[in-house]
């Protein structure tokens, strides 16, 4: 995976770093693993908006992803590297020995016509391979990973990322994650192996407004642009800084901690991601 420069012909291309989309095999998804989405444009259901700056963005089908990856035992060949709209990471079509078929969060260096497998026994870790955490070798690296037993990957599942596991201890392992937080985990947690695919996803650049349209993302007004009677850190004779950065309701912002203190799952965290090293 890599990106390229775009010829600049245009003012949207000038400053435009695009992806290189040359791991994708084919530009149709499998009709029988898509559904429609349904937008709420930034409103709850009582037709309030909660949301701001959402809205239009290009229409969708959304592909149905196995977080959980419970078809043990049943080698799976990849057919498909694919595009999402919908993630940052390209997704892989398995077909199933048994003729099912599934789509995962494509890992890196997966091709098409590898073979794949998920097992509650100790195996080669080999990538796009799906075990619990008790049966992963120490120091591999792995992404989708539950952090409940059955409940699904929830982290490790956006362009590029990895987790580390980096220690087992009883009925919880320990793994590092992508922002430094090292946490525990269930052991019997599924996790995959290897690295998520498209990591030069962070290296591209819109080059126009229109790409965030497309995306559903609406214009934004800074709060210093405004009047005091829109926002806390508008007015200001001239080109204020507006004073302390807020919201606009007044909620601090850059510093203050959102964390709840009594966060159940606070007991799992070894070593928070902004602590002195």
């Amino acid at each position: 995976m890599a990106v390229r420069q775009l010829k600049p012909t245009t003012p949207g291309t000038r400053h435009r770093i695009a992806p290189v989309f040359d791991n994708i095999t084919t530009d149709r998804p499998h009709k029988g693993l898509t559904e429609g989405i349904h937008k709420s444009g930034g409103r709850n259901s009582h037709g309030r908006k909660t949301s701001r700056h959402r809205g239009g963005g290009h229409k969708r089908k959304y592909r149905v992803i196995d977080f959980k990856r419970n078809k043990f035992d049943i080698p799976a060949k990849v057919q498909t590297i694919e595009y999402d709209p919908n993630r940052t990471a390209r997704i892989a079509l398995l077909s199933y020995a048994d003729g099912e078929k599934r789509y995962i969060i494509a890992p890196d260096k997966l091709n098409v016509g590898d073979t794949v497998k998920n097992s509650r026994q100790m195996m080669n870790p080999d990538v796009g391979c799906a075990m619990p955490l008790t049966n992963i070798p120490l120091g591999t690296v792995i992404h989708a990973v539950e952090l409940n037993p059955g409940r699904g990957a929830q982290v490790c599942r956006s362009a590029g990322t990895n987790a580390q596991l980096v220690a087992k201890e009883g009925d919880y392992a320990t793994i590092k994650l992508p922002s430094g937080e090292v946490r525990r985990v269930p052991s019997k947690c599924m996790a995959t192996i290897g690295r998520t695919s498209n990591p030069d996803h962070f290296n591209t650049t819109g080059g126009k407004a229109g790409r965030s349209r497309w995306k559903g993302i609406r214009p934004q007004t800074r709060g210093v642009a405004m009047n005091p009677v829109d926002h806390p850190m508008g007015g200001g004779e001239g080109k204020a800084s507006g004073g302390h950065p807020r919201s606009p309701w007044g909620q601090m912002a850059k510093g203050k901690k959102t964390r709840d203190r009594k966060k159940v799952s606070n007991k799992f965290i070894v070593r928070r991601r902004n602590a002195k090293k």
